[in-house]
């Protein structure tokens, strides 16, 4: 007999801002309880030493988690010059070190500038990447080295990359990166300290942009998790809850809306076509109306010819 899922059919995106030391899984797992949400999925993991933005979608909000975790990121980290690491950040052992040498704005500016635009990564080998289906990570613990240039390599695209800081004292600079999907800091940082002479190893990482979502939007993990005291009832702490939510949409706010009548909004949640007179347009937003109000029912393509194909439909019950 197939085991049913317990859980609230709910759907929408909480932006929650990561705390230090826990997994992206761990929160979402705890947030999924609180939220008492039967599906829910995150929109890339963070380290478990980074914070920072982290979208967790419920529901049917989770069909969107791909698109999610395919758009651009954005962080504020800190380069600690003079050591290379064995994981590329502070958790790990210290490898390799090297006299820190005289470095200043404009020097850093100089290798700034290499790194801009399309640029060749070696993933870290703690990583989640796979190998003959085993995460790096795992071998990497197990003290197996592999040419990781020769099979990981590949290319990603660092769209701004500023210098905030400098502290020479301390051997330390902050950066701020927007950059495509798949980009490791922690292996960016490495190239930079390398053209610094000395390495480097990220020992502060903070997530302030994923996709459409920014700081601006993030609920504290603490503040979620003080709702289990302050509403002991329930359903009164899942009413506060789904007050939080983000309506799903928000996840894709550059896709064109598409109004239908009740009649198609009924065909496409069936996955039917329907034949519209809207021109060209790959991926767009539709919306039903109904006496209930303006529903959104899934996302869809339309062809040249006019024809709205469904390719992700929500679980929602339309009148008839």
């Amino acid at each position: 007999m197939a085991r049913i899922k317990k859980g609230r059919d709910i759907s929408g995106i909480i932006v929650l801002n990561k705390p230090l030391g826990l997994s992206s899984n761990q929160v979402l797992q705890k947030i999924k309880w609180l939220l008492g949400a039967k599906k829910a999925g995150h929109t890339g993991a963070l380290d478990p030493m980074a914070s920072g933005v982290l979208p967790l979608c419920f529901g049917d909000a989770t069909k969107f988690s791909q698109i999610l975790l395919d758009s651009t990121k954005g962080y504020i980290t800190t380069c600690k010059l003079g050591e290379i690491r064995s994981t590329g950040d502070q958790d790990g052992e210290v490898v390799a070190t090297a006299p820190i040498p005289e470095f200043d704005a404009d020097s850093i500016e100089t290798i700034l500038k290499k790194f801009r635009g399309l640029i060749t990564q070696v993933p870290p080998m703690y990583s989640a990447l796979k190998h003959e289906g085993r995460p790096l990570y795992e071998l990497a613990r197990q003290g197996v080295e592999l040419d990781l240039k020769a099979l990981k390599q590949r290319e990603v695209t660092i769209h701004s990359l500023k210098l905030l800081a400098i502290r020479k004292d301390l051997g330390e600079i902050d950066l701020e990166v927007v950059c495509s999907k798949g980009t490791y800091i922690r292996s960016l940082v490495e190239d930079i300290g390398n053209e610094v002479g000395c390495g480097a190893y990220v020992s502060m990482l903070h997530r302030n942009q994923a996709g459409p979502f920014s700081e601006a939007q993030m609920i504290d993990y603490q503040t979620l998790l003080d709702l289990e005291d302050d509403y002991p009832q329930v359903s009164e702490r899942h009413r506060v809850m789904d007050e939080m939510l983000i309506h799903s949409s928000e996840a894709i706010p550059d896709w064109p809306k598409i109004e239908l009548t009740l009649h198609e909004g009924h065909k496409i949640l069936h996955g039917q076509r329907v034949k519209t007179s809207f021109p060209l347009t790959p991926q767009v937003q539709l919306w039903v109306n109904s006496p209930d109000g303006v529903v959104f029912v899934g996302v869809g393509d339309i062809t040249d010819n006019g024809t709205l194909i469904p390719k992700r439909v929500f679980q929602v019950t339309l009148p008839e």
